[in-house]
């Protein structure tokens, strides 16, 4: 049976850090066609004093051709890692097509939720751990050190959440946890995100969002997952602004890959 629940790659819960509140912003869908939008935010987010993200890269967005065919592209993603911004497997096509016999509940989730985007959502073991592992050595054969694997929309199925498991990586994340593969330890840690696709999705957007902010101010970790498309709404991205520069001061900001290890260490000095 998928679940998204079910996908948790093992039961052990622990309880985020209680020292320094720690601030991660992910950029998503980041590929060869839309550098330029994402340049625009990682500059505005160093100007916001986000100098370190977590950079959600899709091997081959939407069949549109794999990154490692577009060099500069991945000069850019070296330059980034050299400066302390970490690179994440993000799916492999970032698609989901429509399904014969598909529930009531898989259509909510693959084309409401999220618009045919849910490619880890249900697929088998064996294709979900061919597309993770071919992923996982592009990126290497390009010279980059990929240490976290995100499923598109973090709809990670059961099967697919093994793959993870088993695919020599270090964590992955969902709407609502941060998963460290390594040791079986699951964060609670809930994500703010948008949704820009139409009107009433960026309205209810501001006030969700506005409101988990709010009810977060107090979690050790603080995690935005930002979209290039948030970018080109105006009050979406002032929104996403005031939200960090309220943090500054109060959050160290850091990536996935960066925070896990933290855990790592403080979990080793406690014993």
């Amino acid at each position: 049976m998928n679940s998204i629940a079910a996908a948790d790659c093992l039961p052990a819960m622990g309880l985020a850090s209680a020292g320094n509140k720690s601030l991660v912003v992910s950029i998503h869908d980041v590929a060869p066609s839309n550098r330029e939008v994402v340049e625009k935010m990682i500059s505005e987010l160093t100007r916001s004093g986000v100098r370190v993200t977590s950079l959600l890269v899709v091997p081959d967005y939407h069949h549109e051709g794999l990154f490692t065919q577009d060099r500069q592209f991945v000069s850019w993603l070296r330059e980034l890692e050299a400066q302390g911004h970490e690179i994440v497997i993000h799916g492999y096509f970032h698609e989901r097509p429509r399904r014969q016999g598909e529930t009531l509940r898989d259509k909510l989730i693959t084309q409401f939720y999220t618009q045919r985007e849910g490619e880890f959502y249900d697929l088998d073991y064996a294709e979900a751990l061919r597309r993770i592992t071919s992923a996982r050595e592009k990126f290497r054969e390009a010279g980059l050190n990929p240490r976290g694997f995100i499923a598109p929309a973090w709809l990670l199925g059961e099967e697919s959440g093994r793959a993870v498991c088993d695919a020599d990586l270090e964590y992955t994340t969902r709407l609502a946890t941060v998963c460290d593969v390594r040791t079986g330890r699951s964060f609670a840690s809930r994500s703010l995100v948008y949704s820009v696709r139409n009107g009433w999705r960026r309205a209810t957007s501001l006030v969700w969002n506005g409101l988990l902010a709010r009810c977060l101010a107090t979690s050790p970790l603080l995690r935005l997952g930002i979209h290039p498309p948030d970018y080109l709404y105006p009050r979406i991205w002032r929104q996403i602004n005031d939200a960090l520069n309220m943090t500054r001061g109060e959050r160290v900001p850091t990536t996935y890959r960066d925070w896990i290890a933290e855990q790592r260490f403080e979990s080793a000095g406690e014993v």
